[in-house]
């Protein structure tokens, strides 16, 4: 799809890259005539008003929404804008309802009369299954097969229907399971970083930009690229060419500067700037990073921070194109005339950063010393509580204060041992944002060489794993000689997916899960992923630490989390004597020595080749033909949405709604994972009862997450997480509303004087959007905890002040994490 641009300001232009000329927006322009001070704009906010340039219609995008960003100042007033991204990113768990409304479309256009042909996506959408692979097997050579094998057994119909869709929709593709994990099939080819997009005679050069349906999609502005993760409505207005309307955000200016000091990592470094961003609060808000610290910096060091925008709360978490960009693209196998492109353009539009450009204006700003940074990880239940190594002992200490002081012996796979609380009972390689980054990847492997050399092991009830998000990273461990040092701890291949970062652990052994259940105690999982929340890992485990992938090595070796790597032996060598983590831990030196010598271009080219072919499994599925699709009345994974049902070609006028109740009342750090969970589906639970109920075995529930494309399970699986607390229930866990709760008599409220409305048509953890306000309306309401007060004031207002407050106040809420108390209120006299 393209636009065609009214041009109101006469950036048009052209740009000759070698032989090709492109017809671009640009926005020097803007400058020349007085209307921007470009130089001062935040590089993300330039990308915007690009955006703005070139797909101003005079309806979503008019004149003067371009001469107000143009103007931008810090705190100035915020305007809304549309933004139409260049293409959308899907993973499957949420690809697969995207496409599932898809097919429902072409169903009711059918039905109406028209040509269900015309259905497709505008833009570019390319889906990546990577959320349905689990840890079933693990720690032997043929764990990963095993593994692939029952993905396929369980999740057939999904993937035929993806199939379908790949065949029967223009503009969409599918990367097959067991390749790699979306975020990084994106760095590491899916992103253009700009733009070439035919436009009648002439090719139209622009930034890429893009909205994915998964929060982490912010992994890929570690090379420029412009984009965020959102809803999977929201998403599939995008597809369809309806633009994001979005408050112009603030942005806030990150300075790194200096270097990384000896025995850290960019693992270390993500959850220090994570925890700064928390305390900072950038909810809602770009963060841009600049300074000469970024040149210190590989583009996989600045994925991994942003990977972890989400959990800083950021909107984005920026960073623009330089020298290590095109060095990048080079190493990953893009085309000579794609990296040409994107050096020409970024160049001739201000978009390319040096360590003496100018500093832009920034709403707000801090900075960071990279020598500051030392050794982390973060637990036990949020990203951004960060502890030092040399204090995760003493931390975790008052962790389990109160906890089970049992010792209970367990027979596992013909070992004999203790298990306690403060067990590592999960020790994962896990998740895009340190598996794309080879330097984390290679010092695992070496620090395993060397503890495989002094003769240490894991710990018997530790269930390791490796799930890299490429195949890629296989290809480099194993030309560094590596692999059978990290099999040897049984951190063998299990898939190329997400995995444990997203509760796809697998089963803990029977005795071990046994032993932690029937003695209540404080298991510990440490996983190199980006979310720890409760009950997320698995459910047995209540303590998870985030940590890069060297230690999830060595806390497989040490075997407990109240053990100060620092100071105190992993094991004893064969001859007795103590190993500590200081004497395996693998310097910088070999490491880059060991990057260098094994990770080649070629790996990429090769890799990326075939990306979109699949294995035999996947080639020899039977996939369904035709226009629409062939639903299944039986089928209990994809089912035929009721959205469209007698649905008139003319929509009926909008009603008010009546009665609604609260449901729920929320406290802090409520993500997705609450409302809507991806994770195992219990027996006794609603959707676990609808599922027994159609003839499926327990043991074949799968996932929410991989039942998503029928929408029976997932309304039966709302607040289904169960580590949900809701505080209209007190003392309980897990799924409790009361449905006939009345919203302006909540207990125990206590006064508070701020608060924030956002309208909405839903009680979710993503982002509000504007709904148009009646005498009665839904308002989704996002307070800080002890204000409930403030909303009863609220309530007894004018009802004309009450709907200003809701339109006029909408935040731009966290993506992933609400600081705060969410719920949906509703009723006659507003």
């Amino acid at each position: 799809m393209t636009i065609s641009a009214a041009n109101s300001f006469g950036t048009r232009d052209k740009l000759n890259v070698g032989a090709q000329s492109f017809e671009i927006h640009r926005l020097e322009a803007l400058e020349t005539k007085g209307i921007s001070h470009l130089s001062k704009l935040p590089f993300s906010l330039r990308i915007l008003l690009e955006n703005l340039l070139r797909c101003e219609d005079g309806r979503f995008v008019r004149k003067d929404d371009i001469a107000a960003l143009a103007k931008w100042t810090p705190n100035g007033p915020q305007k809304e804008i549309a933004f139409m991204p260049a293409r959308v990113l899907l993973q499957d768990f949420t690809g697969v309802p995207a496409v599932v409304d898809l097919a429902a479309m072409r169903e009711a256009v059918q039905k109406m009369g028209g040509n269900p042909k015309r259905i497709n996506p505008l833009f570019p959408a390319e889906l990546v299954i990577d959320h349905s692979v689990q840890v079933d097997n693990f720690g032997s050579n043929n764990a990963f097969g095993l593994n692939a094998e029952l993905e396929f057994l369980r999740n057939v119909e999904r993937y035929a229907f993806l199939r379908w869709g790949a065949k029967a929709f223009r503009n969409f593709k599918v990367v097959p399971p067991d390749t790699g994990i979306c975020h990084q099939v994106n760095i590491e080819y899916l992103a253009r970083v700009v733009c070439a997009m035919p436009n009648g005679n002439r090719v139209e050069a622009y930034p890429d930009s893009l909205v994915g349906t998964d929060s982490h999609t912010t992994m890929v502005n570690s090379l420029g690229v412009f984009g965020w993760g959102v809803g999977g409505i929201e998403a599939e207005a995008a597809m369809l060419g309806q633009p994001l309307s979005m408050l112009v955000p603030e942005v806030v200016g990150f300075k790194l500067h200096g270097r990384l000091p000896e025995g850290t990592t960019a693992t270390d470094l993500v959850l220090t700037v994570t925890e700064m961003l928390r305390k900072k609060g950038v909810v809602g808000k770009f963060v841009e990073f600049y300074g000469s610290g970024l040149s210190t910096l590989s583009v996989p060091d600045r994925a991994t921070i942003a990977n972890m925008a989400p959990e800083y709360g950021a909107t984005m978490g920026f960073f623009p194109v330089d020298d290590e960009t095109l060095a990048y693209l080079h190493f990953t196998a893009r085309s000579h005339e794609q990296i040409a492109l994107v050096e020409a353009y970024c160049k001739e539009q201000m978009l390319f950063r040096t360590d003496s450009t100018p500093e832009p204006a920034f709403s707000d700003k801090l900075e960071l010393d990279l020598a500051s940074v030392e050794p982390t990880v973060a637990g036990p239940k949020r990203p951004q509580d960060r502890v030092a190594l040399k204090n995760a002992k003493a931390s975790f200490v008052k962790v389990v204060e109160g906890a089970s002081a049992k010792h209970v012996h367990v027979k596992n796979n013909g070992d004999s041992f203790d298990l306690s609380s403060g067990a590592v009972v999960i020790a994962a390689i896990t998740s895009c944002t340190n598996t794309s980054n080879p330097s984390l990847m290679l010092g695992a492997g070496l620090l395993a060489k060397k503890a495989v050399e002094r003769g240490l092991d894991i710990k018997p009830w530790v269930k390791t794993s490796l799930a890299p998000g490429s195949k890629v990273v296989t290809d480099y461990l194993l030309a560094a000689g590596l692999t059978q040092y990290l099999d040897k701890l049984k951190f063998n291949l299990v898939g190329y997916g997400c995995t444990t970062c997203i509760g796809n652990s697998g089963p803990l052994p029977d005795s071990i899960g046994a032993a932690i259940k029937d003695n209540n105690l404080v298991a510990v999982a440490v996983l190199s992923g980006n979310r720890n929340f409760e009950g997320r890992i698995h459910p047995l485990v209540r303590a998870n630490y985030l940590a890069s992938p060297p230690l999830v090595v060595a806390y497989a070796l040490a075997g407990r989390m109240d053990l100060d790597l620092t100071t105190e032996p992993l094991g004893t060598d064969k001859a007795g004597k103590p190993v500590y983590l200081r004497e395996i831990w693998p310097t910088p030196q070999e490491v880059e020595s060991t990057v260098r010598a094994a990770v080649s271009t070629e790996q990429y080219r090769k890799e990326y080749s075939e990306v979109f072919e699949g294995d035999a499994r996947w080639k020899a599925m039977p996939v369904p033909e035709g226009d629409l699709y062939k639903w299944e009345e039986n089928s209990t994974y994809i089912k035929l949405p009721p959205y469209f049902e007698n649905m008139p070609k003319a929509p009926g006028a909008l009603a008010d709604i009546h009665g609604a109740r609260v449901l729920a009342v929320l406290g802090d750090s409520v993500t997705t994972d609450h409302i809507s969970p991806a994770g195992s589906i219990a027996v006794d639970s609603p959707a676990g009862k609808y599922l027994v109920a159609k003839g499926v075995k327990p043991h074949e529930f799968n996932s929410y997450g991989a039942r998503r494309g029928n929408h029976e399970v997932m309304m039966r699986g709302t607040f289904a997480n169960i580590r949900l607390r809701n505080q209209l229930a007190p003392g309980t866990e897990g799924r409790h509303v009361l449905p006939y709760f009345r919203c302006g008599a909540v207990p125990g409220a206590s006064p508070g004087t701020s608060n924030s409305f956002s309208s909405s048509s839903s009680v979710s953890a993503g982002p509000a959007t504007s709904t148009t306000l009646s005498k009665s309306v839904t308002i989704s309401v996002v307070i800080p905890r002890n204000s409930i007060s403030s909303l009863k004031r609220w309530a007894n207002a004018p009802p004309t002040s009450r709907i200003e407050s809701a339109a006029d106040r909408r935040d731009n809420a966290d993506r992933s994490i609400i600081n705060g108390i969410k719920l949906a209120w509703s009723g006659p006299g507003l």
